[in-house]
């Protein structure tokens, strides 16, 4: 099979991680090296979102999240792919995209997020208790299937309700996965 090709520029941690993804897609990256990414990887990401576009790719865990918030900061409208933990585990432990399939990379590749910050917000408090996304007991777990099935990287509630409205993502789609869980 002929690997998938992604024309933006894919923003990673480190080489491990750029070598894992040209196992598995044909893309150029940027490696941000580690979450003290500093002005000169921003710079380069800048001119990578000007001519052929960015997608943020970091790992599942707390270092990854920071650069990704770091990023977003900068660059608020820049595209977003999320490899869920439970797909990022290394045999020893780790936690990362250099110890991903090729298949889940190509999976979240192929789910990109467009961030929308300046979007109105469509998702309420009301909606996400009404969901049981929020303030029950079985919140968490029907929080992590809705974040999985969206590829979307799991978030607390709060969080939650931020990246659906952030990702124009609309009700009745996120009430169908709802319904999947239940078998309603």
């Amino acid at each position: 099979m002929e690997k998938p090709v992604i024309k933006e520029v894919v923003i990673v941690e480190g080489r491990d991680d750029t070598r894992r993804l040209n196992e598995a897609v044909s893309c150029e990256t940027i490696e941000t090296n580690g979450s003290a990414i500093n002005e000169t990887v921003l710079k380069e990401i800048e001119v990578a979102l000007a001519t052929r576009g960015a997608i943020i790719f970091t790992d599942p865990d707390f270092p990854g999240h920071k650069i990704r918030n770091t990023i977003l900061e900068r660059f608020p409208n820049i595209k977003e792919a999320f490899l869920p933990r439970e797909k990022a585990k290394g045999k020893l432990g780790g936690i990362g995209i250099e110890h991903a399939s090729v298949e889940a990379i190509r999976e979240s590749l192929s789910q990109v997020y467009t961030n929308m910050p300046d979007t109105e917000e469509t998702i309420t408090l009301a909606d996400m208790t009404a969901w049981g996304l929020s303030g029950s007991s079985e919140a968490a777990i029907r929080r992590r299937y809705l974040c999985d099935r969206l590829n979307i990287g799991y978030a607390n509630a709060g969080q939650l309700r931020k990246k659906l409205n952030r990702y124009s993502i609309d009700k009745p789609r996120i009430v169908n996965i709802l319904e999947e869980l239940t078998g309603e």
